[in-house]
Formats: structure tokens, sequence, C-alpha cells
């Protein structure tokens, strides 16, 4: 009888063709590829830059390309003819953390809290403020920072668009707006503290955070009126409150107009 007789090893046998890559797959290594091999005029190639930041001199470092977007920034490494690993940059006032954000921003487009949009309610919402809800407040609880050169909390927000102004970051300054108009249940003093600062860290000719800051408390005024703090700041003057007072007075005869034309007219 005939018997069939097994392939041997040395045979060659059926080919086994090699398994398909999932499109997920070949897309994640691409990406990583791309990640470990930026391409070429990449902002990511270009040498990279130390920062020394306030006080305790801490040392950040990011691309040359990504930190020229920022005005200040690009004229400052304008004259360093140097090499890469020795381009400096000193930041003796700065505050790490408010670097921190400005850096995240150049990268990424945003900072931390992200600003995101709710499709649902069609509304724009801090990251994480739903779980802030079961706590109270919005996302308050990233709202303030501790300011080193003030020695006191200021709203986290106002400190990132001033740090915008100086390095004339534009579009972070209506994103830091933004923000900011999403807090809630911030202290009477906190709010005050860090109107004085906007006010000290913007130029007259800035309108928009001033402005915002002024309509708070317009908003508020009963709880302001009966605020020791307020009384204290009111005494101690300055063009923030100048500015108040014309904003209020602005209001008072909106309202009067307003009224003036609801009233029926007299033949």
């Amino acid at each position: 009888m005939f018997k069939r007789s097994f392939a041997s090893k040395d045979r060659a046998g059926k080919t086994v063709k090699p398994s398909k890559k999932t499109y997920r797959e070949r897309a994640k290594v691409m990406m990583q590829e791309k990640l470990d091999s930026p391409p070429v005029g990449s902002p990511l190639t270009s040498p990279i830059v130390t920062m020394v930041v306030g006080c305790e001199q801490r040392i950040f470092a990011a691309h040359e390309d990504v930190l020229s977007r920022s005005p200040f920034f690009r004229a400052a490494l304008k004259g360093q003819f140097l090499e890469a690993s020795t381009k400096q940059v000193v930041l003796p006032d700065e505050e790490p953390e408010t670097l921190s954000c400005v850096l995240e921003y150049l990268y990424k487009g945003d900072y931390s809290p992200r600003l995101l949009h709710n499709k649902r309610r069609n509304s724009w919402e801090l990251e994480g403020a739903r779980d802030a809800h079961k706590t109270g407040g919005r996302g308050s609880s990233q709202a303030i920072m501790f300011h080193t050169g003030i020695g006191k909390v200021v709203l986290r927000d106002t400190v990132v668009y001033c740090a915008a102004e100086r390095y004339g970051l534009d579009e972070l300054k209506r994103l830091a707006l933004r923000k900011q108009g999403l807090q809630s249940g911030i202290p009477v003093d906190v709010i005050l503290r860090s109107a004085r600062y906007a006010y000290d860290n913007t130029p007259d000719t800035e309108s928009r955070l001033r402005a915002h800051y002024l309509a708070l408390i317009i908003r508020s005024r009963k709880t302001f009126k009966r605020s020791g703090t307020m009384q204290m700041e009111m005494e101690a003057g300055g063009k923030l409150f100048f500015d108040l007072f014309v904003a209020m007075c602005n209001h008072m005869d909106d309202i009067m107009e307003i009224r003036k034309n609801r009233s029926p007219k007299v033949i």
C-alpha cells in the first residue's frame, strides 16, 4: 500500500504570509517614528535655549524656533551668535509657574487646565470643571497661584495674561481672559489684589483685562459694598478706582437712559 509521506523539514513548504498590521497599528508606528525623528525644518529640531527663571534661578529649556514665536524671545535671542548649548535667557522677575504656562501654550496651543468646548451645551468649560462641581466652584481649585513678588495669592489667568502682554502673545491673552471668565467663587481680596496686579502690569492702552475687572466689580457691587477690604483699597486710591468710578457713572447713566426710554411720554 502506498503511504503518503510527510514533508521533510528540509523541503520547502507552503509559504506563510506575514500578518497584516491594522490601520491603528500602522498609524501608531508612524506617529512614533515622527516623534523619534522630527522632520527637517521642524521647530523641534532647532537649538535648545535655557532660561534662568525667578529668584531661585529655576532652569527651563525650550527649542529656539518655538520660543521665537514670541517677539520678546525672538529679540532676546537675535544677538546670541553662540553655540546651541550656551544660548540662554535670564528672567529674574518671572514666576516659574507662569513661564511653565507660557511654554505649554507655545508647544501645545493651550495650558492646564485646558479650555474645552461642550458640544451638548454649546459652551466653553475648563478641563475637570464637571468634577469640580462636586466640590464646589467651576475649576476654581486652579484659579489662584502664589506670587513670590507679591507674597500673596492672585488669579493665575491674570498673571498669565500679563506675561502674554510682555511676550507679545495676543492669542494667549485672549485664551487667559476667556479662562478667567469661567472661574467663580473667588474671594473679594483676591479679586482686588489681582485687579491691582493687572493695572500694574499692563499699559494704559490695554482695555480688555482692565474692563473685565471693572465689569466684575460692578456686577458684584452688593458684595463689594459690604467688604472692608474694598474700603481699604478705595482709600489707598490709584487709577484702578478712578476707572471704576467712571465705569460706575457710565453704568448709572445707561440705566437712567433705559428707564427714560421705557417711561410713557406725556402729551
